[in-house]
């Protein structure tokens, strides 16, 4: 794990195309802003590790009966 110290409007970069701006600090809480390309999701962690557990539980379609008239 990389760990950074950063001030309010300073930025990371990620690769080429992904920057983490800092926006805010207040207390123990600090604002992210993240510009990145529309194709790159972006969750927070709790959402994404949710994600492939709702898809499970997400109904298949099955194929239409072919015998159905």
């Amino acid at each position: 794990m990389l760990v950074l110290s950063r001030k309010k409007n300073e930025a990371v970069m990620i690769g080429e195309s992904i920057v983490v701006s800092v926006l805010e600090v207040r207390g123990d809480k600090v604002r992210l802003g993240f510009d990145a390309p529309k194709e790159i999701p972006i969750f927070r962690q709790e959402v994404a590790l949710r994600i492939p557990r709702e898809q499970e539980d997400i109904p298949t379609c099955s194929e239409p009966d072919s015998n159905a008239a």
